[in-house]
């Protein structure tokens, strides 16, 4: 499908982050967009203000007329997280609508334009997010796709005038081989989706197949330690690129960039953690193949305000800090620990986790349970099920008897609030990729005024 044919456009499953970063893009372009997602969430109510028309039941009838016939200017998108059952789901698949995922509608607006894809099992929502902004930010431009809400531009989707297109390369269901980047930066490979794999052997197969389809003379930026040839980036001053001299002043993490060529001095960047200053040392890398000054650059790192739900300081008060972050995965959990305990080392660290998937807690329950137990205390949700069915044996109490430290309680969401209170934490930290963030706002409003 030619991206100039398409006219309209309908999304199932348009609420989640990527799907409504194309809905956004189409109707940008003056396509007719609609689309249906089973939950209403503040995302959902942005699209609906931007003229958007939503359907939150999942009834074939909702679906407006002019999508109802096939026709070469429609496209249909669907995501995976759709149940199979789903009765518009079948709809379009009875009426011999061609569906596409949304991996494959963005190898279709990036085909024939100049493509930076950042991967990783982590790491990639952030460093795709500094790549466009420092593209943004200098002057360079770029139309951008990510899936994250960015501060800076608070939305998932950049409107460039030029021929760049930056891309969150998605590892679920091997999405990203849709993708054939100019240049690209894979930033982890640790275990995951093993519903998908099977086993990270696989998993890394995938990552391969990624960075065998870059373009002829393109640039593949791989973290350092990662079995993929490429040019390594790290913060251990061993890489082709590193990040160095690495310190905390007010509150900000300062570094030097060296590639061999180029060396920025007393870069600042608001967003704390060691693996952060690797995800910039690896957007700066691409921005600097791109072409881009090196003083501007250092000016838009300075000036990134991050990513919605990753390491965002939501209280900061003198009797409370709340940090939220989208930490999933062990390591995730791991280095967003670390960089609180940089920043707050001399305060009490209560957690709040909502376990993210069945297969997720069942696959890496000892590395959850390993670094759960570290923090001062651990409040537990339960498990945010998303696409799944439950596993027998697979629960949140399960996890808590694994965490070694006693001071451990689980929770259910709708009590988290009066816990809080009778609490008082003096620094709380929410980390998950579920329904969690619905706490945002209620434990905002307690902390501030607590």
């Amino acid at each position: 499908m030619e991206l100039s044919n398409i006219n309209r456009v309908y999304f199932v499953g348009i609420g989640g982050i990527g799907m409504s970063a194309l809905a956004r893009y189409f109707a940008k372009r003056g396509c007719v967009v609609c689309g249906y997602d089973k939950t209403r969430t503040a995302l959902t109510n942005q699209l609906e203000q931007e003229g958007i028309l939503i359907s939150f039941l999942d009834e074939h009838e909702t679906i407006p007329t002019a999508f109802r016939e096939k026709f070469d200017d429609t496209l249909v998108v669907y995501t995976p997280a759709i149940p199979k059952d789903s009765s518009i789901l079948n709809f379009f698949l009875n009426k011999g609508f061609d569906l596409k995922k949304r991996s494959e509608v963005l190898g279709i607006i990036s085909e024939g334009m100049y493509c930076v894809a950042v991967a990783g099992t982590h790491g990639k929502t952030t460093t795709s997010s500094m790549v466009a902004h420092i593209l943004t930010d200098t002057g360079f431009g770029c139309t951008a796709f990510l899936g994250g809400i960015t501060t800076n531009y608070n939305s998932n989707v950049l409107y460039g005038k030029n021929n760049v297109v930056v891309v969150e390369a998605d590892e679920y269901d091997r999405s990203f081989l849709t993708l054939h980047p100019d240049v690209a930066v894979i930033t982890s490979m640790d275990a995951d989706h093993l519903d998908i794999y099977g086993d990270e052997s696989h998993l890394h197969e995938s990552f391969n197949l990624f960075a065998d389809q870059l373009k002829e003379n393109g640039r593949l930026f791989i973290k350092d330690g990662l079995p993929i040839a490429g040019i390594t980036y790290s913060a251990n001053g061993t890489s082709a690129i590193n990040a160095k001299n690495i310190r905390v002043e007010d509150g900000c993490f300062v570094f030097d960039f060296e590639d061999g060529y180029t060396t920025i001095k007393d870069l600042k960047l608001a967003m704390p953690g060691k693996h952060n200053v690797e995800n910039a040392t690896a957007a700066i890398g691409a921005a600097l193949s791109l072409g881009i000054n090196p003083k501007r650059i250092k000016k838009a790192i300075a000036n990134f305000k991050g990513v919605k739900r990753r390491f965002e300081t939501i209280v900061n008060t003198k009797k409370h800090i709340y940090i939220d972050d989208y930490a999933h995965h062990p390591e995730e959990l791991r280095a967003c620990f670390d960089a609180v305990r940089q920043l707050h080392p001399n305060k009490k660290l209560t957690v709040i986790f909502q376990p993210h998937l069945f297969t997720r807690t069942r696959d890496f329950a000892d590395d959850f349970a390993n670094v759960l137990s570290t923090a001062d205390e651990i409040i537990l949700l339960e498990i945010y099920p998303a696409r799944e069915l439950p596993i027998e044996g697979i629960t949140s109490q399960m996890l808590l008897d694994k965490i070694t430290n006693h001071n451990k309680q689980i929770c259910a969401k709708e009590n988290v609030i009066e816990l809080i209170k009778s609490k008082n934490p003096e620094l709380t930290l929410t980390v998950g990729a579920g329904d969690i963030d619905t706490l945002i706002e209620p434990l905002k409003n307690t902390l501030t005024h607590a």
